[in-house]
């Protein structure tokens, strides 16, 4: 057998054993999510790889940073550079942390410059909601979505009014505070939450003599608010805000240099939805996002990337006898402020989008196509269609075909000469055409997946030694192919959980793994509620990963297994204190070279949440 599918094969036996039955349907079988296909549809009817993570959820499991929560999940391996609130990127299938589009209520977030995400900023206390995405969405979404799509949905609530508020500390100096209030009443409804998070952290890079041995500390204040009205059946205004402030220390070059970058992260957006008539939903939005970020030495300023980003859109939701349609306008005007002096500092992208669902009998169809017109490279266009058919009630199986991009960011085209580096204006974006198959059981309280894809990613952009300078090129290509298994049920009162994430992602120039991506990775959850006592075990293993750096040998990154504790106890009706203690076992491990990660550190709280 090709050794490429044997962990599939193995995996193929667990996908279609009967899990043991239960009186209650699994609550996220019925769960709404719009990522996927931009339009209200059940999880049970979408055909593409999602997940969904509720706010009840991140409660019950304690996660005290975005990347925590993430890392949990099926298909995602996550990478960061030292200490809290250092540069992090999230792989997801394999692909690089620029093919993963972070929205936040609907908005892009993230550096036009570099192409990061500052996934450190967004705090959880902000969080109601987590949809991921796994797979191509540049047909729903534009350029980045190679790998998949984050939206974050900032915290809300249905009941006529809430208050919560919550404080903690932990070891590295880590100190944590929220407060929260929304509700609904008389066709208003409104949030606002407070937040802030802080720690000393450790030293980044304590192997090396070219970094500052100090201590690389974070600490970020965060608010966000929301205001809507519904002044007639099918017609609401909503108003929406986020803004995070954040600051962190970190390793750059030079053994006495204090590096120090401070950032303002945050988008706003006025968005009006009315019902034309029972069949049409329109939906129109005005947005902007922004990524701000100075970097200090030695307290002095030393260099200013920001990133202001304007959306335009207009979407129409239509329910006709052949399906649901969806029509949808967007204009997204992205400018740069920079301490260096780029050739170009706008770029205007427009777009057009068709979507088009339909289940008939067993079988479900769904289908997207979207065209970007770009002022910086030009045009592109993107599609995908998807098939699904329920083979009994609780077993379904579908496939997909899907393509994307991701455009050059303004580095790739315009970073002027600087220390060695350049930009290339010529470099085109990168393209991925990506096929997939999932089968998926659910029974009871009990749901099971199992997905195979392949990815082939070319034109791919790698900053290459050209002469005497460093410039980017279209040289590189990726085939990627793995395979996920997923399943969570409630068996004798436990609330359990497992993914195994089998992953061959390989540089097909230079024949061999791409950096950082584990072959083999899997995550397991135990957590029970026994009157007022709520617990919670993690399991996360990581397989030998391998870096390549410019000078030296290939560096090989061990396995590591991390052990996770969580424990609550609701004291009175409103109150409840916890615990949650990160690598139980204080075990060694690196996810990117030179670079040090956290040991066994714990964290001790206070809530206050009525229910």
């Amino acid at each position: 057998m090709n050794s490429r599918l044997k962990p599939l094969a193995v995996l193929l036996p667990l996908a279609f054993c009967q899990p043991l039955q239960a009186t209650e349907q699994l609550a996220s079988l019925d769960t709404m999510v719009v990522t996927a296909t931009r339009q209200p549809m059940r999880v049970s009817e979408v055909l593409t790889d999602v997940s969904v993570i509720e706010r009840n959820e991140i409660e019950a499991a304690g996660h005290t940073n975005l990347e925590q929560i993430l890392a949990a999940q099926p298909g995602i391996q996550i990478v960061a550079n030292g200490s809290w609130g250092a540069e992090s990127s999230l792989l997801i299938r394999g692909t690089n942390g620029k093919h993963a589009l972070l929205l936040v209520d609907g908005m892009r977030m993230g550096s036009a410059t570099n192409g990061n995400v500052s996934w450190s900023r967004i705090p959880v206390a902000q969080i109601e909601r987590i949809e991921i995405i796994r797979g191509p969405a540049s047909a729903m979404y534009g350029s980045d979505a190679i790998g998949g799509v984050v939206q974050i949905f900032t915290r809300r609530s249905e009941e006529t009014f809430h208050f919560s508020a919550e404080a903690g500390a932990g070891n590295y100096g880590t100190q944590n505070g929220s407060v929260s209030m929304s509700g609904k009443q008389n066709g208003w409804n409104y949030g606002a939450t407070v937040s802030h998070e802080s720690t000393k952290g450790f030293n980044s890079r304590p192997w090396t003599t070219t970094a500052n041995p100090d201590k690389d500390g974070f600490h970020n204040l965060a608010a966000s608010a929301r205001l809507g009205y519904t002044f007639a059946p099918g017609h609401e205004v909503l108003l929406s805000a986020l803004h995070a402030d954040g600051m962190s220390r970190y390793d750059g070059s030079g053994a006495t240099n204090d590096w120090v970058s401070k950032t303002r992260n945050g988008n706003g957006s006025l968005v009006l939805k009315n019902k034309i008539n029972p069949n049409w939903n329109s939906t129109l939005t005005f947005g902007r996002s922004n990524d701000y970020s100075d970097n200090l030495r030695n307290g002095l300023f030393d260099s200013r990337f920001n990133t202001d980003q304007n959306l335009y859109s207009w979407q129409h939701d239509l329910n006709t006898r052949w399906g649901n349609l969806l029509v949808g306008l967007e204009s997204t005007r992205q400018s740069i402020t920079t301490s260096d002096n780029y050739a170009e500092k706008t770029r205007q992208n427009d777009s057009v989008q068709l979507g088009w669902n339909r289940g008939f009998g067993q079988h479900r169809l769904q289908g997207s196509i979207r065209h970007d017109d770009d002022s910086l490279f030009g045009d592109k266009t993107t599609g995908s269609l998807a098939y699904g058919y329920r083979l009994t009630p609780n077993w379904r199986a579908s496939a997909s075909i899907g393509t994307a991009f991701k455009a050059p960011t303004f580095n790739d085209l315009y970073y002027p000469l600087k220390s060695g580096y350049i930009g290339n204006p010529d470099v085109r974006p990168e393209s991925a055409v990506n096929r997939e198959i999932t089968i998926h059981h659910e029974a009871g309280n009990h749901a099971l997946s199992l997905t195979w894809y392949l990815n082939h990613i070319k034109d791919m952009i790698s900053w290459t030694q050209v002469g005497a300078v460093t410039t980017p090129t279209n040289i590189d290509t990726a085939r990627i192919e793995g395979a996920t298994l997923n399943w969570q049920g409630r068996l004798r009162g436990f609330d359990l959980a497992f993914n195994y994430d089998w992953l061959d992602a390989k540089d097909q120039k230079n024949s061999r793994q791409l950096p950082r991506r584990a072959r083999h990775s899997a995550n397991a959850s135990a957590g029970q509620e026994i009157g007022p006592w709520n617990w919670r075990t993690e399991f996360q293993f990581t397989g030998k990963r391998h870096e390549y750096p410019s000078t030296g040998p290939k560096v090989d990154m061990g396995s590591y297994t991390l052990v996770n504790l969580y424990a609550a106890y609701r004291f009175a009706p409103a109150w409840s204190v916890f615990a949650r203690v990160n690598n139980l076992f204080d075990r060694d491990y690196i996810l990117v070279n030179t670079y040090a990660t956290p040991g066994r550190n714990a964290f001790i709280g206070i809530r206050y949440s009525p229910k």
